[in-house]
């Protein structure tokens, strides 16, 4: 079968002809239609993690179960389901029994520390495969996998309630769907931040009510400040320590930074400022089966409509240089079914 790994080198990928899984108990094989390319998976192809060479990358995959294995209940042959970051926790330890089970100590990672959805086919643990709901297209749901599930739970994490200001630094993938599910599920007024303009525009489209340029402007926190009287809630998606900093000086009094990117440099942090406004720095890792069981629903709904474009698997390797250059708009989304 056709698949798209880590290079032996772990500074980028290539697809290659790969033998097909096997499953095993309380296992299912699923038919892959097609998978999201999401930054994580850049971040693992160059080593970030660590090196896993040879590892099937992949967690946005959506697919068709084929098969399934002794001791299955929760799946049947025929349901389509999710090939998502969070693949597999204990099920027994204070997070997997308290609804903080991506945080799990023992969790198994698709695409990372267990092979992922860029395949013909994958294998999921079935109890673990939340199903797709009718009426939501392959593609857009490979990208509620992840960048959905994760700005969702990220909006939740920053307390959006409707009439508060929201602010979304980054308005790619990650940051298009953080507007979309602040403004249409949240109802939230909304603030997008980015330096590209194209990608602004598009944010503007989908509902954002006040873009910024952060090339264009002198000093975002303060414009922000003064434009909405200080964000209720932020949520980073760029990955960038400046955005980082400049979104603790957009909140208001009370206010909550949620960190969704993941850069390799520290954040400036005033600790007056964040005693005496009482400000919370929260960090938010994608999201609990029932959080991507919640955010599939607002996609079958019409509510949140993720762009995406689906390509030939074949282009894996330049959809992975675009999204290091960071030219892409919306979401790739690498086509398994032809």
């Amino acid at each position: 079968m056709k698949a798209v790994v880590v290079n032996q080198e772990s500074n980028g990928v290539e697809v290659v002809e790969h033998e097909m899984p096997t499953i095993g108990h309380g296992e299912a094989l699923v038919k892959v239609d097609c998978c999201g390319v999401c930054h994580t998976d850049l971040h693992v192809a160059h080593g970030d993690f660590g090196e896993v060479p040879g590892r099937i990358l992949g967690h946005e995959g959506i697919g068709i179960v084929e098969e399934i294995g002794e001791g299955v209940t929760s799946l049947k042959v025929g349901d389509r389901v999710s090939i998502a970051w969070f693949f597999e926790g204990c099920g027994h330890c204070e997070y997997c029994t308290t609804g903080r089970e991506t945080l799990c100590r023992s969790v198994k990672n698709a695409g990372y520390s267990v092979d992922g959805g860029m395949s013909e086919y994958a294998v999921v643990t079935a109890d673990y495969a939340v199903k797709v709901p009718d009426g939501l297209d392959s593609a857009q749901a490979s990208s509620i996998t992840c960048a959905g599930v994760t700005t969702y739970k990220a909006i939740k994490e920053a307390g959006a309630a409707p009439g508060q200001w929201i602010a979304v630094y980054g308005a790619g993938g990650l940051g298009n769907l953080a507007v979309q599910y602040a403004k249409k599920v949240f109802n939230a007024h909304v603030v997008a931040i980015d330096i590209n303009n194209d990608k602004l525009e598009l944010a503007k489209e989908v509902g954002a009510d006040l873009i910024v340029n952060g090339k264009e402007v002198e000093d975002v926190g303060a414009y922000i400040q003064e434009k909405t009287g200080g964000c209720h809630g932020v949520v980073v998606t760029a990955v960038s320590k400046v955005a980082f900093n400049q979104a603790i000086d957009s909140v208001r009094a009370g206010g909550t930074v949620v960190a969704v990117g993941l850069p390799s440099e520290y954040m400036d942090l005033s600790i007056v400022k964040t005693v005496l406004d009482g400000i919370r720095v929260v960090g938010s890792l994608v999201g609990t089966r029932k959080d991507l069981e919640e955010a599939f629903a607002f996609g079958a709904q019409g509510l949140v409509v993720p762009v995406v474009e689906k390509v030939s698997v074949d282009e894996a390797p330049e959809v992975f240089e675009q999204m290091e250059k960071g030219t892409i708009q919306g979401r790739k989304v690498l086509d398994f079914s032809k």
